[in-house]
């Protein structure tokens, strides 16, 4: 297994990203402008971040697994990742990568090849988009499972741009959750772009990709799918993340407040199939599930959400992972939802990146 570091300058097609992408929520003026394609460049931190809870904004610290690599087969868990990745028999490496066509900027991004047993076989691509924790030894550990799915596996640094540039070094959780917030919808976008085509312009890829997500980077996955993405992309699996909402309206002395609710114009633009898996104690994104699916069905897209009982939010990073104040139970439903979610997802990205 090597690693290294190389500097790749990407030509980049120009593209157009839709408005309204930066905030989750978006008010009827957003919704206007997402309708008419305008590019959004502010910088406000998201509506994700802003409802989730106070457990859900701490990574849990990682405590010592020694050699265990967690489940074979499925991603390892936030405890079991440094194991996994010492253990992996997968060529990986750091990459930098510029961030557009002409820009001095560049992204750091980590990339896993398949093994095969046909050295001339290609693979698409899956682009991995870390949590609001960024690119963590989880994420990466994420990648290599991808990786051992038979993928060409590429997570790239989202905050490589406003870190200050690109590094390999592993922000503190802290740090990276408060950096996360200058990184709007259009610059997600880019970093998609430039992570699936430098990744799909390897001599063994295919011209082929599809993004999963979780937490902030599920609400990527469906920002990217909104944004139809590059020619080659065919679809995303949002693990805990909801599509653009639209905000309700405050209570009055004579009329009764008016929830948010899923921004039906977003969801017309998506061309690509989309799975959500979510945890039902994450009850912001399942209070919001049933909408979104009748919704994805009025407007004839191809979509499948899973919410898996007694399971939290961050569930594939959770698994069975002890907590410092025991709940056997929940631990019980995460390590069931990954069972079952992450079979799922491959088959979901084998079907539609035309894998047998």
């Amino acid at each position: 297994m090597s690693r290294r570091i190389s500097l790749i300058a990407v030509a980049l097609p120009t593209i157009a990203i839709a408005a309204g992408c930066t905030l989750q929520r978006s008010s009827s003026s957003t919704s206007s402008a997402l309708a008419s394609g305008a590019l959004a460049s502010s910088a406000m931190a998201d509506d994700h971040i802003a409802h989730m809870n106070a457990a859900d904004l701490s990574m849990p610290s990682r405590r010592s697994s020694g050699a265990q690599q967690g489940v074979i087969g499925l991603p390892a868990s936030n405890n079991s990742a440094p194991a996994r990745l010492k253990a992996s028999p997968r060529h990986a490496e750091w990459v930098k990568i510029a961030w557009e066509a002409g820009s001095a900027d560049s992204i750091m991004a980590w990339v896993v090849y398949p093994t095969s047993p046909n050295a001339r076989a290609k693979a698409p691509v899956v682009v991995v988009v870390h949590e609001i924790f960024g690119l963590s030894t989880w994420v990466r550990g994420v990648a290599d499972q991808v990786a051992a799915d038979g993928f060409i596996a590429i997570a790239p640094d989202f905050l490589s741009k406003v870190r200050g540039g690109p590094s390999s070094v592993e922000l503190p959780s802290d740090s990276a959750r408060k950096l996360i917030a200058g990184v709007n919808a259009a610059d997600r976008n880019r970093v998609i772009n430039a992570a699936a085509n430098y990744a799909m312009m390897l001599p063994s890829a295919k011209q082929k990709y599809a993004v999963i997500g979780y937490c902030w980077g599920g609400q990527t996955v469906f920002m990217h799918a909104t944004n139809r993405g590059l020619k080659g992309f065919s679809g995303g699996v949002a693990f805990y993340g909801l599509p653009y909402t639209s905000g309700g309206s405050p209570a009055t002395a004579t009329t009764a407040a008016v929830p948010a609710g899923i921004n039906t114009d977003s969801i017309k633009k998506i061309k690509q199939p989309v799975m959500l898996l979510n945890g039902s104690k994450d009850a912001r994104i399942a209070a919001l599930m049933p909408s979104l699916e009748s919704i994805m069905q009025a407007n004839k897209k191809k979509y499948v959400g899973t919410n898996y009982e007694g399971a939290t939010h961050g569930f594939l990073r959770a698994q069975d992972d002890p907590k410092a104040t025991r709940d056997v139970a929940e631990e019980a439903a995460n390590l069931a939802a990954t069972k079952d979610g992450w079979p799922k997802t491959i088959a979901f990205l084998r079907k539609n990146l035309g894998v047998k």
